[in-house]
């Protein structure tokens, strides 16, 4: 009885307060994505368009890839700020291995964070039980979601409509209040939504770059019609121009037909025309390309293979992971887990934090160094015991919970003499 009544007093939220839509006028934000205009004709960057960018896929790819190959450990956290890792949460299955069925939870964080990175806002439905426990994480993409938010402009709420791809699809949108939408915003959050980097950050970047890769590739597919003009000695009627001209595409246009031989009648007389400049500074205007994408995602050039210039973070793997977690991926992950901490947790007894240890470790012999200084050496005082050592290494306790003698940081006592 109760919860049939506590099941039919709960209010669906409705969407109020909602930015009016924008009209489709010539010239404006809409318009341009609509119809894929820029100043000079350039093309605006889609998802779809963006990622066939290689520093776009590469950049996207890395950030989302390192995300979803992180572990996410639950803590109990003590009022001193104390934490112990509570490895048998129930959340560490959806966390780390499987949102839902459908999605394994390395592919639906690397989903949710491209989306995340593209559009300016990674969303995902928390699926709760009968007992609001939650039990299960559905990615959804960001075109289908529209924000709202409360009449007192407190809360979000969030219509999902519905997804094509699911069997027996039905156009019904879903309502969804806050807490059951794990909403990660990217930078520019207004409240609502997060800056979009395809209409921001690369919408001139990204045009840029498909209008060079469409020009490069009209460029080689074209190779082998070499760069000349024909001379005549006498006039030339216009129907002759455009006999000579379909003869020229069919004959010696296309990387299939390079090197063929031409033959000229009519007294007709090539004249070889030099490589134009601008044809010659396509591979720097590439390159430059390469750089200015890295900077808006915030990733050094050479880590997506661009390695003409050397990196500023060390030269050591080492340095070069911790500075990538420290000016890359700590804004994002400290996002995320702040999202997951509120809206699963919603204490600070308990909480949720991504495992950058990978990424920042050491090679081999600097690591074991590092630990023979944290055991404690030549007398010093060292301030870790062998198991928390074994624990960082992903070593086996034993049964009981102890260490073989002489592994500990105490001196073994010897037997007495017989």
């Amino acid at each position: 009885m109760s919860k049939k009544r506590a099941k039919s007093s709960k209010k669906t939220p409705e969407i109020v307060n909602q930015t009016p839509a924008p009209l489709i006028v010539r010239g404006s934000e809409l318009w341009n994505d609509l119809t894929g205009a820029l100043a000079g004709g350039l093309p605006v960057p889609t998802e779809r368009t963006a990622l066939q960018i290689s520093a776009v896929y590469a950049c996207t790819a890395l950030i989302s890839g390192a995300i979803s190959a992180m572990p996410v450990h639950i803590y109990k956290q003590a009022a001193t700020g104390e934490r112990d890792r509570l490895p048998n949460d129930d959340l560490w299955w959806v966390l780390n291995e499987q949102w839902v069925p459908r999605w394994s939870a390395a592919l639906a964080w690397e989903y949710v964070v491209a989306s995340y990175l593209l559009h300016g806002d990674g969303f995902a439905k928390i699926i709760r039980n009968r007992y609001a426990d939650i039990v299960g994480l559905l990615p959804i993409h960001p075109n289908r979601v529209t924000v709202g938010v409360t009449p007192d402009a407190m809360r979000l709420v969030y219509a999902v409509e519905a997804d094509p791809t699911v069997l027996g699809f039905k156009a019904e949108r879903e309502i969804l209040d806050q807490d059951d939408m794990l909403h990660v915003a990217g930078f520019g959050f207004d409240g609502v939504r997060g800056l979009s980097m395809l209409r921001n950050g690369l919408r001139m970047a990204g045009s840029v770059a498909l209008a060079t890769q469409d020009y490069a590739a009209r460029f080689f597919a074209n190779s082998a019609r070499p760069d000349f003009m024909l001379t005549a000695d006498g006039n030339v009627s216009p129907e002759g121009v455009d006999s000579l001209r379909k003869q020229l595409d069919e004959r010696f246009t296309g990387s299939q037909n390079a090197h063929r031989p031409m033959i000229l009648t009519n007294g007709l007389k090539p004249t070889v025309i030099s490589l134009p400049l601008d044809d010659l500074q396509l591979l720097q205007l590439r390159q430059f390309q390469i750089e200015d994408i890295a900077r808006i995602f915030g990733v050094p050039p050479f880590m997506i293979g661009h390695t003409e210039k050397t990196t500023s973070w060390g030269s050591g793997v080492e340095s070069m992971g911790a500075g990538f977690v420290k000016f890359t991926l700590r804004a994002h992950l400290n996002k995320f887990e702040n999202e997951i901490n509120r809206k699963f947790f919603r204490t600070a007894s308990r909480v949720a934090a991504f495992d950058t240890t990978e990424l920042e470790r050491a090679d081999t012999k600097s690591l074991f160094e590092a630990f023979r200084i944290a055991l404690g050496r030549a007398g010093e005082p060292g301030f870790m015991t062998t198991e928390e050592v074994r624990e960082r290494l992903n070593l086996k306790r034993k049964p009981d919970g102890t260490l073989n003698a002489g592994t500990t940081n105490e001196p073994v006592a010897q037997p007495a003499a017989q």
